[in-house]
């Protein structure tokens, strides 16, 4: 669907909550703040004879939602909300390289396994622009082929997949014979054995300005929302390792200028250094400490910092800013659960077994992974291969279904 729109309010929580949504499922938008557009408030009190309640979404055969929970928005959009059954032989939790590599080798092992999702299939690696260290692609590959490719190869052995599917706890009962997982949604799925590949997520700064401005200049996917400045003449790349300054080169095809602002100095891969340092329309500033962000009439309008040497103050009018400092793994539904170390990623062994009976981890959850797709992609391979050791020493594979329903 390329022309959702979605009407709203940079004060309203259920619009950045649907606008968050629709990032993480990888469904292009137009935002329009009813605040600042007055024939969008217009619009919207004409549709509702009067009211505005927001956000107001329109989809392109001119039907809408209004405050739409997440479960509405994933019905319209016709993602699939729930699992056909509850019961499975493996339960995988995540649905980028890690995890479908493992559910395409546990399909076929003759496991039955249970992807689930919280945002769109593929992972973090679909919304990377170009990856150019994936082996067999010597001319790199696109994010989002690459996922394709990946979510294509699990369907083609059966691997069920659900979307939308925010895992919220994980137990297994003393004396049970089972992993259990329960989602958002209140729905709650059981295998054997399960395994953890929920990944990570960009983190935050946590300046002034950020929070009401994500998503209205502020972003941490340029894939996503690069394509809304193009032509801007200035943009603001946050983060000096490789995700910044690949993006950074992603976004200097769309803006006529990017800034790349580094705390400290870049630690970028060489080859990704050169590319940028040689590119004429990307500048580099290292030493600078964030303060945080302005806004004008709503939107970003001014990225704030100083250099960390001499205190100078630094204002960059911009109308986006890309953040890309560092990632944080998707664990809240495991604490309390699992051992995580002290950034919250999965301890294991070095058979991928995590504290908890029958639970695995691999993949960027996992503490100690490389943090690369390949890599990614190689341990849901090799966890899967233990996941099989671990069931055949206990007799379990596959287990009687209790719940086909």
């Amino acid at each position: 669907m390329e022309h959702i729109t979605v009407y709203g309010a940079p004060w309203c929580p259920d619009c950045r909550r649907s606008k968050a949504f629709l990032t993480e499922q990888r469904i292009p938008f137009r935002w329009v703040d009813i605040d600042a557009d007055a024939s969008g408030r217009a619009f919207v009190e004409d549709l509702q004879g009067g009211g505005r309640t927001i956000p107001t979404i329109i989809f392109p055969d001119g039907t809408h939602l209004l405050e739409p929970s997440n479960a509405e928005l994933a019905a319209r959009l016709g993602l699939q909300l729930r699992a056909s059954r509850s019961s499975y032989d493996l339960l995988v939790m995540g649905g980028g390289p890690a995890g479908l590599s493992a559910a395409i080798y546990a399909a076929r092992e003759g496991l039955d396994a249970l992807i689930l999702e919280r945002g769109a299939l593929g992972g973090q690696a679909g919304a990377t622009e170009q990856i150019d260290n994936y082996p067999g692609f010597p001319e790199g590959i696109r994010g989002q082929e690459l996922a394709d490719r990946l979510v294509a190869h699990a369907r083609r052995y059966g691997v069920e997949m659900v979307s939308g599917a925010d895992v919220t706890g994980i137990r297994r009962d003393e004396g049970e014979a089972a992993v259990y997982v329960e989602t958002a949604a209140g729905d709650i799925y059981s295998a054997p054995v399960a395994l953890v590949a929920t990944g990570s997520r960009y983190r935050r700064l946590g300046v002034p300005g950020e929070e009401g401005l994500t998503g209205l200049g502020v972003h941490y996917c340029a894939t996503c929302d690069g394509p809304f400045y193009r032509g801007a003449g200035e943009v603001v790349v946050i983060g000096g390792g490789n995700s910044a300054l690949e993006e950074a080169v992603f976004l200097a095809t769309l803006a006529e200028h990017v800034t790349i602002l580094v705390r400290t100095e870049v630690r970028a891969s060489e080859l990704v250094a050169d590319k940028v340092r040689n590119h004429p329309r990307i500048t580099v500033r290292t030493g600078v400490e964030m303060d945080g962000f302005g806004a004008v009439n709503g939107r970003l309008g001014a990225v704030l910092a100083h250099e960390r040497v001499t205190g100078a103050a630094l204002r960059i009018e911009a109308p986006a800013a890309f953040v890309f400092v560092g990632l944080d793994p998707n664990t809240q539904f495991l604490r309390g659960a699992v051992d995580l170390d002290e950034r919250g990623f999965v301890r294991t062994d070095d058979r991928y077994r995590a504290s908890l009976d029958g639970v695995f981890a691999a993949g960027d959850v996992r503490a100690g992974s490389a943090k690369q797709v390949g890599s990614a992609a190689g341990e849901g391979i090799a966890a899967l291969l233990q996941i099989r050791h671990w069931l055949a020493d206990r007799h379990e594979r596959p287990m009687p279904r209790v719940d086909e329903g």
